[in-house]
């Protein structure tokens, strides 16, 4: 791929994604592999959200929960894959708007995720530490209320990352060393100081990881004491299935974002950064919908009467 410059007297107009990787032998193997990882990600969330929307018994909080992952995921995937897909093939170019609107929503769905899953933590603490009052701790006010929160702060970490993006200066090279833009690759190229951006993005990220973390560990840790007081080997069961999912699903999003973020940045933790990025940008919205139906005696009973819907 030709690599291009911009004078230092100009300013960026576009920047060139340079995508996965550059070795030509590659590519065509990576795009059919990302094109299907694609049509699956669009096609089992979008199926997950029929089948709950559908089907009456699955009208709960666990599943509302589930069905804004689900739609998260669905919108999350279509923000970066078309592009990434495209420099597979091809030079792959973005417009400094598009560059800004991509660097957006990617920050937006990633902050909701983490905070619909924070929210699902508190759902199963809920359902096993207080069967009881079950509907009455999650009521559909509070679990409006949670995912307004979530949308609330995803959308007001997203335009502080993207406003103090916005107000740098690009001079220099265009060239963004991955397949989206996304803050490290983008505030290296940045002629101007990058010291406030850095100072929110701690901030920003610093909030998101510790309430999801306190949230969520806080809420693990009460489940646990509530396990090791039932009697029966059946109870235990149970509730280890019902966080089994939730659990498989925080590790991989927390666990690959982390492995992407914590490392300082060099040329070598760049091309890293990007390998470990692909989890929790592909791999994880794909996974989740079948993480949470292959797992899910509900989910299963709701398939099995949609297709009897369709085929009588």
């Amino acid at each position: 791929m030709k690599k291009t410059a911009i004078e230092n007297d100009s300013s960026v107009t576009e920047f060139i994604l340079v995508g996965l990787t550059e070795q030509p032998e590659l590519q065509l193997p990576l795009f059919i592999l990302f094109l299907v990882n694609y049509i699956v990600t669009l096609m089992g969330n979008l199926t997950l959200m029929n089948l709950i929307c559908l089907n009456s018994h699955l009208h709960t909080p666990m599943y509302f929960f589930l069905f804004n992952l689900s739609c998260i995921d669905f919108c999350y995937s279509c923000v970066f894959t078309p592009k990434m897909l495209m420099s597979f093939i091809s030079e792959n170019t973005i417009s400094f708007t598009g560059c800004m609107t991509q660097l957006f929503f990617f920050c937006f769905f990633g902050s909701v995720e983490c905070y619909v899953l924070t929210s699902m933590a508190y759902d199963r603490y809920a359902a096993i530490c207080q069967p009881l009052m079950y509907t009455i701790v999650m009521s559909p006010r509070l679990c409006s209320l949670l995912m307004f929160g979530s949308y609330f702060m995803g959308f007001a970490g997203a335009m502080a990352h993207t406003g103090c993006m916005i107000r740098l200066h690009f001079c220099d090279s265009n060239i963004i060393n991955h397949y989206m833009c996304d803050i490290i690759p983008l505030l290296p190229l940045s002629c101007s100081s990058t010291y406030v951006n850095e100072l929110v993005s701690s901030i920003v990220v610093g909030t998101v990881v510790l309430v999801s973390s306190v949230v969520i560990l806080t809420s693990y840790a009460l489940i646990l004491l509530s396990i090791f007081r039932m009697p029966s080997a059946k109870g235990w069961s149970k509730a280890m299935s019902t966080c089994g999912s939730h659990i498989i699903a925080v590790s991989l999003f927390y666990g690959s974002s982390l492995l992407t973020y914590i490392k300082p940045t060099t040329s070598e933790t760049e091309d890293q950064g990007k390998f470990f990025s692909v989890f929790y940008t592909l791999v994880v919205p794909m996974m989740n919908p079948l993480i949470y139906s292959l797992r899910n005696k509900d989910v299963k009973i709701a398939v099995k009467k949609t297709m009897k819907r369709i085929t009588n």
